[in-house]
Parts: C-alpha cells; structure tokens; sequence
C-alpha cells in the first residue's frame, strides 16, 4: 500500500457519513422551517437580519452536535440515531426559547435583532451542550 491509496481506501467511508451529514441537515432545515411560525428563508431573503441570526444559530446549533455524532459514531446507523437526537433537541430549545418571550417570531418577523440573537444564541448554546452530552 502506498502514501496515495491509503487515504483514498477511506474515501467511500467519508463519503458515506458526508450523504448522511447533508440527508439529516437538509431534514433538520424542513424540520425546523415546519415546526417554527416565521417564514425563515423568505424573511431571509427579504434581508431580514434578525431571521438569519435565529436560523443561523440554530443550524449550527443542530450542525455542531452532528459533527460530535459523525465523529464519535461507531456506524452510519449509530450517526443517524443521533443526528435525529439532535433534530429533537433543537427544536425543544426552540420552544424553551418561546417561554419567556411568547411572541419571538412575530418580533423576528419585525426585523427586532435581539429576539433573532436570543433564539440564535440559546440554539448555539443548546447545540454545545448537546454536542458534549454525546461524547460523554
């Protein structure tokens, strides 16, 4: 076996957990856009910066647990059991997040920056945690 085709021997693995990465993302991004009262991407492309830092927080918040899973998963199974373990706990920190500011998506709807960076933030935050609780 030489330098160049031991990597390579791994290249279906990568590929293989990468397809799963971006399968549970995208499902994640349905998931999220679904169960959440504002219309994430169209405040997003009407500029709405207050929705993109709530959704990019909470993509992150989602990816950051993912990675955790990709990364300390035995098999592709095992990846996936714990990507929808991370879909569940996010959209729970959405809903804790909604607690004690009950209307946030009409305020992020208004373009109000510190409801998007609350709900942003608390889903990063959440991610982190749940990111450490899966390598323990």
């Amino acid at each position: 076996m030489d330098i160049v085709s031991a990597p390579l021997n791994d290249l279906p693995w990568f590929l293989a957990y990468m397809v799963t990465a971006v399968v549970l993302t995208l499902f994640y991004v349905v998931v999220y856009i679904w169960v959440t009262p504002h219309p994430e991407i169209k405040l997003i492309r009407e500029n709405n910066l207050a929705a993109s830092l709530a959704f990019g927080g909470s993509l992150i918040g989602f990816c950051l647990p993912l990675s955790s899973a990709i990364a300390n998963s035995v098999s592709l199974i095992e990846c996936a059991i714990w990507g929808v373990i991370a879909v569940v706990v996010q959209i729970i920190i959405f809903y804790l997040v909604c607690l004690p500011i009950p209307k946030i998506s009409e305020r992020i709807e208004k373009g109000e920056m510190a409801s998007g960076l609350w709900l942003g933030v608390a889903s990063l935050a959440g991610g982190l945690l749940n990111a450490a609780s899966m390598t323990n």
